[in-house]
């Protein structure tokens, strides 16, 4: 697996960048804005292909990099379902599957830093973002923080990992890069508590100062999604009109979810998958799309999630000359919002 540690020494945030194999899928977690140049050049140099961009959380303290990303690379940006972001691609519950090629992040939904923070884990490690910090924990005085719910994240859910799990936090002020959950366990001053009371006289007392970014980075990071403006109207259906269209022969709905949000979230009927990450495959010339494209009579609606994906399908699409196909406004939320009907894929059903 190739994995790097990138640091903004402004905002002293960590960046992490993990990739299968050279010239393979990679991911990145917390971007930070000023840095998007830097890390482009970096998966050119590494040759891998950026699929996914994720945030921990809503961040106070930089302005994130998931849309600059999402706009040079068209990658599949992700945050917590419980993010008050206006959009992007993909959103995850506690427990949920993150997957590129050969890696698959655990979402783990740690409110307490902030009512939107997760932590993402592989076997060996786990990523904290403000979660957890080496011998530190992020402050829970702003954005819907809650020193209790802090705790419960803390000692119920990330240090029940073992005990050498690696920990590599969102931010750390002292130089320190890496840790483990023994090692916190044992020395990090906040968890040497006997109760969520205790935690929250520790928390309640710090008494520190707004991040200086705050009032610029905040609103800024809950508007990183792809602009309405963005979406061709003339290639655009909404849900009231696609409900209209199930079952005409003329429309092929086209499913660009990943398997475990149609099993989570239902699929439109009749729809065909066509993951959004094979999309390139798909509409050169010999793939399934461009030769489903290639009848003119034949309308391809796409649908993702909430959208997003769809129009960066689009875009992708027209660039290769084709042309007759729609996205669905608001993606499969739209759709339920509006009374679609829905089936469910054939694992679900298994899992009861």
């Amino acid at each position: 697996m190739i994995f790097r540690q990138m640091f903004d020494s402004v905002s002293f945030t960590y960046t992490y960048l993990l990739a299968s194999r050279r010239s393979g899928e990679a991911l990145i977690i917390d971007p930070v804005v000023e840095k998007v140049g830097h890390y482009l050049q970096l998966m050119e140099e590494l040759d891998v292909k950026l699929l996914k961009a994720i945030d921990t959380h809503v961040h106070a303290d930089h302005i994130t990099g998931l849309g600059e990303l999402r706009d040079a690379t068209r990658c599949v940006t992700v945050m917590g379902r419980e993010s008050k972001v206006d959009m992007v691609s993909m959103r995850v519950n506690d427990g949920d599957s993150i997957e590129i090629e050969n890696i698959e992040l655990k979402a783990m939904y740690t409110p307490g830093h902030t009512d939107d923070s997760y932590c993402f884990a592989l076997p060996d490690r786990i990523f904290t973002g403000d979660t957890l910090l080496i011998r530190g924990t992020g402050r829970t005085d702003f954005q819907n923080g809650s020193s209790i719910d802090a705790y419960e994240s803390l000692f119920n859910k990330v240090l029940k990992l073992p005990d050498d799990t690696l920990v590599f936090p969102g931010h750390d002020y002292k130089g320190d890069t890496v840790s483990t959950i023994g090692e916190e366990k044992a020395f990090n001053p906040r968890l040497q508590v006997s109760s969520a009371d205790d935690y929250a006289k520790i928390m309640d007392s710090l008494n520190l100062p707004d991040p200086q970014k705050m009032d610029i980075s905040v609103p800024a990071n809950l508007v990183i999604g792809y602009s309405a403006e963005d979406a061709d109207p003339d290639h655009s259906v909404t849900p009231e009109r696609a409900i209209e269209r199930v079952g005409y022969s003329e429309t092929m709905f086209i499913d660009l979810r990943e398997e475990s949000e149609r099993v989570r979230d239902g699929i439109i009927p009749g729809s065909v998958h066509m993951p959004y990450q094979n999309l390139r495959d798909n509409i050169k010339p010999g793939g399934l799309l461009a030769a489903i494209a290639s009848n003119p009579d034949q309308e391809l609606l796409l649908y993702c999630a909430y959208g997003e994906r769809s129009q960066l399908a689009l875009k992708e699409m027209q660039e290769a000359g084709l042309v007759n196909a729609c996205g669905l406004s608001g993606g499969i939320d739209g759709w339920i919002k509006a009374g679609g009907p829905l089936d469910y894929p054939a694992e679900r059903d298994k899992q009861g």
